[in-house]
């Protein structure tokens, strides 16, 4: 098995050292295991989304395909492009 190291923010390192200590296991077992959920990302992507529903199609005026043309759109609109004085 290889070795990585990685920092991280110390409130998830206190999670993980109490539930390291409350199952007799290790850090290193209980990081495994949190990687190696395939469900782990999922309610924090779904809350993530939820957050933002009400938001989804309320700009008007732009695009419909805006997601997978939004080069074309910016070019069409001039932005990026420098400015005459």
């Amino acid at each position: 098995m290889k070795t990585l190291t990685v920092r991280l923010p110390e409130a998830l390192v206190v999670q993980i050292e109490t539930e390291s200590r409350r199952r007799k296991l290790s850090k290193s077992d209980v990081v495994r295991e949190r990687l190696s959920r395939t469900d782990g990302n999922r309610p924090q992507h779904r809350a993530t989304f939820d957050a933002i529903a009400d938001l989804i199609g309320s700009v008007d005026g732009l695009p419909a395909d805006l997601g997978a043309r939004k080069k074309h759109h910016l070019k069409a609109t001039g932005y990026g492009r420098k400015r005459h004085r």
